[in-house]
């Protein structure tokens, strides 16, 4: 059974549309990754959605019609409750999730017009156009709001390890490497046997797993690295087969690879139990980054510990350490510090001499 077979069953309104259900054949003959393909078919099906609704045909809808799109993506309630943390209306979808939904459209739209069905995207995208006023730069359909990662306090993280510990020893050794290697949720629990090297304690992580289809080598600590041992005796009790180094443990799937969400319930559980709720699988990766740029390191050592291909995504970790905001006041404080106690010292020195 094909992906775009899979996805018109799981989404029938994509079955409606034989342009929609072409475009994603060609992104999965393509060789996309299926999580990549499945937001795609999401993405657009939510789409098409609406415009059944509103009675319009996707192939000719304009940019009017994407607005009204845009305006539910924005007011829709969060399934995590209204509350919740986004833009700061505090309802509908968080920018980030709006931007994500937005890309499948736009890229079905570049689709009809390579295809000669349309003659622009209704969509559009933020870019340099040169001769456009105010530097030759096109807003996006949505502005697009930057934000720093979320961290926990020290406090906080405290109060997840204690939870943490209570957790059996194949939960705290993946929340040991998540925080060690500063790994995505796809590369931990994507690690094969044959990824560990304890002798030099690294981690290899293999292209097809990571989010840029770079392949990096990494190391862990020593403590992360007795965890290790103790939960390899362990595997050797469920499975001697060589293959995914984390392996599940209930009735159902006995001994076969963890999945990516059996991995986000154990950290969603550690959340609620720690009163942290903020907290998930990505967290201790940007701890681990930004206790990196805590300790000195440069931007570009930490792009390539962190796979990431431009350091655009890196300097995040520099921003959120405050490290270089740090270096900066405490230079000119110096400098400031110096420059009043010397006036000090004059106005002591004058009023000697007036005595």
């Amino acid at each position: 059974m094909s992906g775009t077979t899979v996805l018109t069953e799981k989404w029938p309104v994509l079955s409606r549309h034989e342009q929609a259900a072409a475009w994603l054949t060609v992104w999965t003959d393509l060789g996309r990754a299926p999580r990549t393909i499945d937001a795609y078919g999401r993405g657009l099906a939510e789409y098409l959605l609406m415009c059944e609704r509103e009675d319009v045909d996707p192939v000719s809808a304009n940019r009017a019609h994407v607005a009204v799109y845009v305006r539910e993506l924005t007011t829709r309630p969060h399934r995590r409750g209204a509350n919740v943390i986004s833009i700061d209306s505090g309802a509908g979808l968080a920018n980030a999730t709006i931007q994500q939904r937005l890309v499948p459209v736009r890229l079905f739209y570049d689709f009809l017009m390579e295809e000669g069905l349309r003659e622009s995207n209704p969509v559009g995208r933020g870019r340099y156009t040169p001769g456009r006023r105010n530097g030759g730069q096109q807003r996006g359909l949505v502005p697009r709001l930057t934000k720093l990662p979320w961290i926990p306090s020290e406090q906080q993280w405290l109060r997840i390890l204690e939870v943490a510990r209570r957790e059996p020893v194949r939960n705290r050794v993946m929340l040991a490497l998540a925080y060690d290697a500063a790994l995505r949720r796809e590369e931990l629990c994507s690690l094969r046997t044959d990824d560990v090297d304890p002798a030099h304690r690294t981690l290899r992580i293999r292209a097809e797993t990571t989010k840029n289809r770079l392949e990096r080598v990494v190391p862990y600590s020593a403590s992360t690295g007795v965890l290790l041992s103790a939960y390899l005796a362990h595997r050797g009790t469920i499975s001697r087969a060589r293959g995914s180094l984390f392996l599940s443990e209930s009735r159902r799937n006995h001994a076969q690879p963890l999945s990516l969400w059996t991995w986000s319930k154990v950290v969603r559980k550690i959340a609620l139990t720690s009163e942290v709720e903020r907290f998930s699988t990505h967290t201790t990766r940007h701890l681990c980054l930004t206790d990196l740029a805590r300790m000195g390191w440069e931007v570009h050592a930490i792009a390539a510990f962190a796979g990431h291909r431009h350091t655009d995504s890196t300097l995040q970790y520099i921003h959120l350490s405050g490290r270089e905001l740090a270096d900066k006041l405490a230079r000119g404080m110096e400098h400031m510090h110096a420059w009043r106690i010397q006036a000090l010292t004059k106005d002591g020195a004058a009023g000697e001499e007036s005595r």
